[in-house]
């Protein structure tokens, strides 16, 4: 199987403080998305103004685009991927294309391996921590939380850079975990670690085991925070 992946930069500027929650400042607006095939092309998907600049926000008609394309991709037998997708990309690109219903359906099928790996684990991962863990050569260009102003600022091209790396970080990911049937990550301790992954799942999949133990966590994080927008 083929995979696609994808990553979506929002457009909103704020401060978070330690420990907050991002979804506290939803819903989002999106700057700009990337798609990268497996050993093919990378896309970018944004809207511009009349004299080709791009605009703050991604209008609603590229945004049904996008989530048309990867629709048809999944229908043409390509795994569509991306890291957090379940909870962040898709929902709010079905938030901008004003269709929840069905980006909801191409999250069921969707591979997320942050999701399986919080369904195995019980806490999320980043993925800058698991492209460091797994090895990958592609890295982070800049901090996730600088992309909306430094967007807003003009620095277009650093972003769209940025978010291209991102989709393209994912594909080499997800082929990594195949080969290796593992999941690695540097802890915040700075300590290398790793789950089995003996396959990857679809989300459809995931959502059917049993949630891991969580009792020694202070502050565990219940599925619903990654699933409740799909009941709409």
């Amino acid at each position: 199987m083929a995979f696609l992946g994808f990553d979506i930069e929002i457009s909103n500027v704020f401060d978070l403080r330690p420990g907050e929650d991002l979804d506290a400042y939803a819903p989002f607006d999106i700057s700009v998305a990337a798609t990268h095939l497996d050993g093919g092309e990378s896309r970018l998907w944004l809207s511009r103004g009349p004299d080709g600049t791009p605009l703050t926000n991604l209008s609603r008609d590229h945004a049904r685009a996008l989530l048309d394309y990867l629709e048809e991709m999944q229908a043409d037998g390509h795994g569509i991927v991306a890291w957090n997708g379940l909870s962040f990309d898709l929902q709010w690109i079905g938030h901008v294309a004003g269709d929840l219903r069905k980006a909801g359906r191409a999250a069921l099928k969707m591979y997320d391996p942050m999701f399986q790996f919080f369904k195995i684990k019980g806490f999320p991962v980043g993925l800058a921590a698991v492209g460091k863990g797994m090895r990958i050569a592609t890295g982070k260009s800049m901090k996730a939380a600088d992309a909306p102003s430094r967007w807003r600022a003009g620095d277009h091209d650093a972003v769209c850079a940025y978010v291209e790396g991102d989709a393209r970080m994912t594909v080499e990911i997800v082929s990594e975990i195949q080969r290796r049937h593992e999941i690695a990550w540097v802890t915040r301790k700075g300590t290398l670690s790793s789950v089995a992954i003996p396959r990857l799942r679809t989300v459809e999949e995931c959502l059917g085991d049993p949630m891991p133990d969580q009792s020694w966590m202070d502050t565990p994080i219940g599925q619903e925070k990654f699933v409740s927008w799909l009941q709409h």
